[in-house]
């Protein structure tokens, strides 16, 4: 039983005590004064736990928003790059062994995308989000 179930006990039983000694006819306003705690307490715990379910949606939000993240290291994005251009060989040499032009094209627009894609999600603001951003920000500020 924590501190606040045995303050809770001690109300009940004071409440209790209280009723014998000045009888039936103030019942009804002990109760009420008693539930009048216990609706404080039940509103104090949940404003607890929803100021702790903000502040931890709060704090994921910033930890999501970081840019770039901490996991995308130049390593990685370089990486990544070489990776697709190695590709981009075999992958050309078979869109244009298989379908020509029409082929390489659908080849080289896939890896275009690919690379399009991944530069998105390091730099969350290369393409034009950031003006988008500015703008909003502006309308805030009116």
């Amino acid at each position: 039983m924590d501190a606040r179930d045995s303050d809770l006990k001690k109300e009940l039983d004071a409440t209790l005590q209280t009723r014998r000694e000045l009888g039936e006819e103030y019942e009804s306003a002990l109760v009420d004064s008693f539930l009048e705690k216990v609706d404080q307490r039940i509103d104090a715990a949940v404003e607890r736990r929803v100021r702790r379910g903000f502040a931890q949606a709060q704090t994921a939000t910033a930890r999501d928003s970081r840019s770039p993240r901490a996991t995308d290291s130049w390593g990685e994005r370089f990486g990544f790059g070489i990776v697709s251009l190695v590709l981009a060989v075999p992958l050309s040499a078979i869109g244009a062994g298989t379908a020509h032009l029409p082929g390489l094209i659908v080849t080289w627009v896939g890896i275009v995308g690919v690379n399009a894609v991944q530069a998105a999600r390091s730099n969350p603001g290369l393409f034009g989000a950031a003006r988008r951003r500015s703008s909003k920000d502006d309308d805030w500020k009116d």
